[in-house]
């Protein structure tokens, strides 16, 4: 099963248990629905905070080069795309037999409140990815890169700084065959 897979099937299970549990809550106190909704929504993102972290540390400690690391956010984006739209159509279904859950059409549950899920989802996911990789990569040494080719010479003649300071092949590359006369500046302090 691939990554976004089975994060995309957790997390429409927790949506739909969420809504189940709204449609109750609500409806035995309706007065204290907002209250209901908003702590619901928070116990799901924090599921969704607490597995991105571990995503994020896990990736940081496989992976110390930045560069080389995968790509989570869009591991988390199509997760939360199939969170949204599973949890939009079984709770339609639902719906269908259990009039407490408050569903709408079944169009409106696999877009409105599927690009919802899936907003939420991958925001909260992505914040906690970074904040994984940032609880190691503050604690990790600092990543030695390796060059290859010409840019692991380490003074090759195609260095851009060299060819902006005056001189400043020659210097780099030990050449020290120049045809082209230096123009002598007056009000400028001289090198020694």
């Amino acid at each position: 099963m691939s990554k976004w897979l089975l994060r995309g099937v957790v997390f429409a299970t927790a949506m739909v248990i969420v809504r189940l549990l709204q449609g109750a809550l609500v409806n035995a106190s309706p007065g204290n629905a907002i209250w209901f909704s908003t702590g619901l929504l928070v116990l799901y993102s924090i599921g969704v905070a607490v597995w991105g972290l571990v995503d994020g540390r896990g990736d940081a400690r496989s992976n110390p080069d930045p560069d080389r690391r995968a790509d989570l956010a869009m591991t988390w984006l199509v997760a939360g795309l199939a969170a949204g739209i599973l949890s939009g159509a079984v709770s339609w279904f639902i719906g269908l037999f259990y009039k407490s859950i408050y569903t709408e059409a079944l169009l409106n549950e696999v877009t409105t409140f599927a690009a919802f899920t899936a907003l939420l989802t991958f925001l909260v996911a992505v914040a906690g990815v970074t904040i994984g990789r940032w609880t190691v990569d503050r604690k990790a040494p600092p990543v030695t890169r390796t060059r290859h080719g010409l840019a692991a010479e380490e003074n090759t003649d195609t260095d851009v700084f060299a060819a902006v300071t005056a001189n400043g092949a020659q210097e780099h590359t030990g050449q020290t065959t120049d045809t082209t006369p230096t123009t002598e500046y007056p009000d400028r302090p001289q090198p020694s």
